[in-house]
């Protein structure tokens, strides 16, 4: 089978290896669609040294990695000791795999695991951009593996990990019909958030500097759409509200400031969601302590989401609450891989999927 590997910077091969062998406690999924993520285009620029982690530090060096974490299936192979899958089952898979031990897994935060791993992320789990992927029965224990509804295409099946963390985003920011939601950032999940916030009922204001980047976001149908770098944002949000400011502030990019400004356009007692991770090497942002502690806003991090999420993600693609055509604007095959990693860098469309 093939199986692309990152082996530096911006550096992929695409190589043939052995087919994998079944655990007898897992299965082999046959990858029929994998998202190209943030945190893979994160690795992709540095290389996989340090691979491991989406946090930022190193725990451990490699000189290859499968990355490839939002991934949608066939099965092909189950494990003696699987019962509960069986060859033909459809499947959507997500990273985050929990310990089960710890304070937070007793706690049901399992994406607060002290132990996290990640399938394509961390070395010892080869991901999805590959013909073929393993899924080992700690990941069937502790992963998030879910079968996919009826009708669902596997591009959407793919499609549902991102769908997760904002389904959970914006359930802990209780985005509601009474709410006008400013969302920084208009890349795929940007756009995610803005349906996400639409079908709660919410207005929904989107700033983002890249030209390109506003006229995709119109098709979400925001209430209005800014130009961060040429006009006044928050002037725009607080016309929109009376004066009072943003409900609810989602920061969806990897950018420090729009989470300096976030503080200063939110109202009194509205909410921040840092839900974009900055950059390792400078993840460091300065807030406006007085404003956060006078206007008793609050400020939270979103960081993935709890496994049901990932279920309810799936089902929101079924029933077209999501529409996956308009987020998923380019599709390449496994030996492009590449060029979908380019495209996906620079900002062309949307969500970009690799089907081996």
């Amino acid at each position: 089978m093939k199986s692309a590997f990152l082996i530096g910077p911006q550096q992929f091969e695409v190589r043939e290896v052995p087919d994998p062998i079944v655990p007898d406690d897992g299965l082999v999924l046959k990858v029929q669609a994998c998202g190209v993520c943030g945190s893979d285009l994160r690795r992709w620029r540095e290389g996989p040294a340090g691979a491991g982690s989406l946090l930022g530090e190193e725990k451990s060096r490699v000189e290859s990695l499968v990355e490839g974490h939002e991934v949608a299936g066939v099965v092909v192979a189950v494990g003696s000791r699987v019962s509960h899958y069986q060859v033909g089952d459809r499947l959507a898979v997500a990273p985050d795999i929990h310990c089960g031990r710890c304070y937070y897994c007793a706690h049901g935060q399992y994406n607060l695991c002290d132990d996290l791993r990640y399938l394509g992320i961390s070395p010892e789990f080869p991901g999805g951009f590959a013909e073929q992927m393993v899924i080992p029965g700690e990941v069937l224990r502790n992963g998030i593996v879910h079968r996919m509804p009826e009708g669902l295409s596997f591009e959407e099946g793919a499609l549902a990990e991102p769908c997760s963390s904002v389904l959970a985003a914006h359930a802990k920011a209780d985005t509601s019909l009474a709410d006008l939601v400013l969302i920084m950032g208009a890349g795929p999940i940007g756009c995610l958030h803005a349906v996400v916030a639409k079908a709660r009922g919410a207005m929904v204001v989107i700033s983002e500097p890249n030209e390109l980047r506003r006229t995709v976001a119109q098709r979400f149908g925001p209430d209005a759409v800014v130009d961060p770098f040429n006009e006044d944002l928050e002037a725009v949000v607080r016309r929109m509200s009376g004066g009072r400011g943003a409900d609810i502030v989602i920061c969806a990019n990897p950018v420090a400031a729009t989470q300096t400004q976030a503080v200063e356009v939110v109202r009194k007692g509205g909410r921040v969601i840092l839900f974009g991770g900055l950059p390792k090497a400078n993840p460091m942002a300065t807030l406006n302590a007085n404003r956060i502690h006078y206007g008793e806003i609050t400020v939270v991090g979103a960081f993935s989401y709890h496994p049901t999420f990932h279920a309810l993600a799936l089902e929101v693609l079924r029933r077209k609450v999501i529409d996956a055509s308009q987020i998923i604007t380019h599709v390449f095959p496994l030996e492009q891989i590449a060029e979908a990693f380019q495209t996906a860098a620079g900002g062309e469309g949307l969500k970009v999927i690799v089907k081996p």
